[in-house]
């Protein structure tokens, strides 16, 4: 299965493909651990349509793996190392029947579950002998859930190589944008650079060793690289691209950013496991608001919410309805309001904070807290009220600590005047560690 692919693999042959740490592989050596999957695939008897999970963070071992995977058409379950019990709930919500995990150093162990798959979305992909690729959400707000997509469609939309690109790897291919970027810079002959740690100082001194050309992150971890200072130890002059996604981006954040990278183009994509990763064009580097789609992909919007039709949608969840209309169209949950072709992605509808019958939105009013001295973070939140049924809630981090009951009377004084009175946040806590999933992505709880 996918023959072209691996064909045009070896086009590449001497060229780097991955770097791990201090060691670069080439084209044919990552073709050559693709060879040794082969075998050991056969050999625990894996077949096309079986529901296998590949356990491990980026390597040369998982990434082979993947690509074995796929050929030989098995259905598969990409994780990260979990704790044992979100491990135990994600392989029975997949019906995983085989599991096979990659430690370290790069090595394999092989086990059946016992179990037998049986969902029809499963069934689908079987009768069809197309390789299938299991996703779950981050899980923020109640179950996570598992969207089926179908790999070949997935595969279909990278083109014929341009301009091969050194790309790091920030995102693991249990996430969406962990696979677009691996099979992105594949396909084009690029190189995957690889980090132990997504720390700023890892990230940057993985960007000047290795020449990295493009950096895939999220607006909270390019916040965290303002924050560290690590922009004064690294002068990154292979950086041509920063692209971000995943949640709003402050625009203070990324104005400071455009100061502190002035050489560096920066674009926002916009993605989801049950879509792909849609095709993007910011209005400017130093913009929020972004064009969305191309060949292959629709959007409607409807009472401010985004609907987006894919031709690589998921087949569907393996544990809830799936939210497309009569039409194909996907319901994004996302809250967008628009400039002509324009638009801008204000967050999603679950968070939105209902104070008293109005709408607020905690990403204008955590832009609004960025904007005060001493803050390097905040969230927002919504918060019960006898009275209003809510408020706001802001959860900040301090640069350097302060008093607890002048820094909340300092939060509503900036904010009267830059925000309605029902913005203001009523509730400020200071927080010690990080608000944010191990996906750099902020975690909103209303409590």
């Amino acid at each position: 299965m996918n023959q072209p692919l691996l064909d045009r693999l070896r086009m590449f042959d001497e060229s780097e493909a991955v770097v791990v740490v201090d060691r670069a592989y080439r084209y044919a050596e990552l073709l050559q651990a693709v060879e040794e999957w082969r075998a050991f695939l056969s050999g625990h008897g894996i077949a096309p349509g079986d529901i296998v999970s590949l356990e491990g963070m980026s390597s040369v071992a998982a990434y082979a793996g993947l690509l074995a995977l796929i050929e030989c058409a098995a259905i598969v379950v990409p994780l990260t190392p979990l704790p044992a019990a979100k491990r135990a709930e994600f392989l029975e919500l997949a019906e995983v029947e085989t599991s096979i995990t990659i430690d370290d150093q790069g090595h394999r162990s092989c086990e059946r579950t016992g179990r037998h798959a049986e969902h029809a979305l499963y069934a689908t992909l079987r009768g069809t002998a197309r390789p299938g690729l299991v996703l779950f959400s981050s899980g923020t707000s109640g179950r996570s859930k598992a969207s089926v997509l179908d790999f070949t469609k997935v595969l279909s939309r990278y083109g014929e190589p341009t301009r091969p690109l050194r790309i790091i790897s920030f995102l693991n291919i249990d996430h969406i944008g962990g696979i677009n970027t691996l099979f992105h810079t594949l396909s084009q002959g690029g190189t995957i650079v690889t980090v132990p740690e997504r720390t700023p100082d890892r990230v940057f001194a993985a960007v000047v060793e290795h020449r990295v050309q493009v950096l895939p992150t999220t607006p909270t971890f390019l916040n965290m690289v303002l924050i560290s200072g690590v922009l004064e130890r690294y002068t990154p002059s292979s950086l041509e691209l920063i692209t971000y996604g995943t949640e709003p981006m402050p625009p203070q954040t990324l104005r400071r950013l455009k100061v502190a990278l002035p050489d560096v183009r920066f674009k926002q994509t916009y993605g989801l496991s049950e879509l792909g990763i849609l095709p993007t064009r910011s209005k400017g580097d130093d913009s929020v608001w972004l064009k969305i789609g191309g060949a292959g992909f629709a959007h409607k919007i409807i009472d401010d919410v985004l609907w987006i039709r894919s031709d690589m949608a998921m087949l569907g969840y393996l544990n809830a309805p799936a939210p497309f209309d009569d039409e194909g169209f996907f319901n994004t949950q996302d809250v967008v309001r628009t400039d002509g072709p324009y638009i801008q992605i204000l967050g999603r509808r679950s968070e939105v904070i209902n104070v008293g019958g109005e709408k607020v939105y905690p990403a204008e009013v955590e832009n609004v807290l960025l904007q005060l001295p001493n803050v390097a973070e905040a969230t927002v939140s919504g918060h019960p009220s006898p009275v209003t049924g809510m408020v706001v809630r802001a959860t900040v981090q301090l640069v350097d600590d302060e008093d607890h009951v002048l820094l909340r009377r300092r939060v509503r004084e900036h904010c009267r005047g830059r925000l309605e009175p029902y913005k203001i946040p009523a509730v400020v806590d200071v927080a010690a560690a990080p608000q944010h999933s191990d996906r750099f992505k902020k975690v909103r709880r209303a409590t």
